[in-house]
């Protein structure tokens, strides 16, 4: 039996954004064969259950970089941040002037109009070609396409102490500023910084990781970690990587990624993971 934790975005999702048919069956085959399957995204717990749930899928679950596992039709772990803490994040994003998003046990925190902010990145970057700007925008609108948002109007508004917040996102097109910041944040010990991308900070509790809760996982359903396997695409997937007896790097994933994998498989859009569970993983 082999625990199999597999990213969403870049990775098990299709340009549609969604878990489409063919991988669905794989995960199945793998399923009725005795493996446990697990999704592992920085994705929130909310959003990763509805595209599980409409994949017809039941499936552990290690979600917003590892603060927070589900398995067996409950959450086994929730490594929430401090409310002070939390309110300090905020306010160096609004400093900055930065997009950013409050992952909560209740949903994602989204101030209204706040995407204005990515618009105007867009607009300010310097020699931009169409092609880069239809991906920006694409990145926008898969921010607003996720499920469990909440939009409020105010960030500072809202009473964070009952919310268990678990996860800050920030997303900027502006490279410069958000290496700066995450240079800052590097160099504090309370928190886990992580990233889904180039134009990504994920903020989280400083025990967060997908390596750690991959471990979790594993302790949990008694399964060796040289039996453990992970899929993915980009840096927030290294710590899993490490930690996995074996790692499957897709076919897009950035290049640092897949020096840290031990076998690449195709893109994600070409089926990628569903080929290395028919035919790479033993």
């Amino acid at each position: 039996m082999k625990l199999i934790a597999i990213d969403l975005d870049g990775t098990l999702l299709s340009d549609e954004g969604n878990i489409n048919q063919v991988s669905s069956e794989a995960i199945r085959k793998r399923q009725e064969a005795g493996d446990i399957i697990a999704i592992c995204s920085g994705r929130s717990l909310h959003d990763t259950k509805e595209l599980t749930k409409r994949a017809g899928l039941d499936l552990p679950l290690i979600t917003g970089n590892g603060a927070v596992t589900y398995a067996d039709h409950k959450v086994m772990e929730h490594l929430s941040m401090q409310p002070r803490l939390v309110k300090e994040l905020m306010e160096k994003a609004d400093k900055e002037g930065l997009y950013y998003e409050i992952y909560t046990n209740e949903g994602i925190y989204l101030e209204r109009d706040i995407t204005a902010i990515l618009e105007k990145e867009i607009d300010d970057y310097p020699n931009i070609s169409e092609e880069d700007r239809e991906k920006m925008r694409a990145m926008i609108a898969t921010q607003k396409d996720q499920f469990g948002l909440k939009t409020v109007e105010d960030y500072h508004s809202i009473n964070y102490e009952s919310l268990d917040v678990y996860k800050v996102f920030i997303l900027s097109f502006n490279l410069e500023l958000l290496a700066k910041l995450n240079e800052e944040l590097r160099n504090r010990g309370d928190v886990s910084i992580t990233g889904a991308g180039r134009q990504k900070i994920e903020i989280a509790h400083e025990s967060a990781s997908k390596g750690n809760a991959l471990r979790s996982l594993a302790r949990y359903f008694q399964v060796p970690m040289e039996h453990t396997v992970a899929i993915g695409d980009n840096f927030n997937d290294i710590p899993m990587f490490e930690a996995a007896g074996e790692s499957v790097a897709m076919g897009n994933a950035e290049s640092e990624v897949k020096e840290k994998a031990h076998i690449t498989t195709k893109n994600y859009n070409e089926n990628g993971v569903a080929y290395a569970l028919d035919h790479l993983i033993k």
